[in-house]
């Protein structure tokens, strides 16, 4: 618990995540903007030279059934780490239909290859310790472009060192860890490929892909944590002028 403490002090000192509960919930809070943008401009010229065409290839050639296999696979091995999380947001009940889905699936479902248990039905459930944070109190921080991993808030990026390291499977084996690894891989190419015109969209087409990007992953992710915008229409307006 101590090494939990001084990772959340950390945070909180950098200014990162603000403890505290965040303010009007259509606010935006970007204090390293000019640094955000030089990271989404690296994030986009990753995209569009790696990630987008490798995904495309990725789809291209592997079947769709296998493909599917290893999203699920992917998905089933996140599972531990979604009923720990439950349980710290006093979610029992969610913690319980996740420790069903893992066994079943983890069995029956051949390590995870097939989603028997019907996941993805599910998926309105998964969370993260973002969430938990979120939950605790914790508020949402500044507004961060991630290397690789783009949008994020002070909060979630915590929460995402925070779910590698109370991760109940962080004891795999390296062997073990690749195979994880490749499946991860794997399901980021395919949800590269199955949202990729949404992604094209906000990343190519828009006048401002940096404010597009920012303000479709806050309003996700506070719609995520039952959050609304108070005033939708005034916070586009104030991004990109009225028409």
């Amino acid at each position: 618990m101590r090494g939990l403490k001084n990772v959340l002090t950390s945070f909180c000192l950098t200014g990162l995540v603000a403890c505290a509960q965040p303010g009007a919930i259509d606010e935006i809070n970007d204090p390293y903007e000019e640094q955000n943008r030089k990271m989404h401009e690296l994030n986009k010229a990753v995209d569009q030279a790696v990630l987008k065409p490798v995904a495309q290839a990725y789809s291209d050639v592997v079947p769709d059934p296998m493909e599917d296999a290893v999203s699920n696979f992917a998905n089933n091995l996140g599972m531990p780490s979604n009923v720990m999380n439950h349980l710290a947001q006093g979610e029992v009940g969610f913690a319980i239909e996740s420790t069903g889905i893992f066994l079943v699936n983890s069995t029956v479902g051949l390590g995870g290859l097939v989603d028997v248990a019907g996941w993805n039905s599910q998926y309105a459930h998964a969370t993260d310790f973002g969430e938990t944070l979120a939950k605790w109190g914790l508020g949402e921080g500044a507004y961060v472009e991630l290397p690789l991993l783009g949008p994020s808030t002070g909060r979630a990026t915590l929460g995402k060192v925070l779910d590698r390291v109370t991760n109940p499977l962080s004891g795999l084996t390296v062997e073990q860890e690749s195979i994880a690894t490749a499946a991860k891989i794997g399901e980021v190419l395919s949800d590269r490929v199955e949202y990729g015109d949404v992604i094209d969209q906000t990343l190519y087409q828009s006048a401002d892909s940096y404010s597009q990007a920012r303000l479709f992953y806050l309003q996700s992710r506070r719609n995520q944590l039952g959050y609304q915008f108070e005033d939708e229409d005034a916070l586009f307006e104030e991004l990109y002028g009225s028409e």
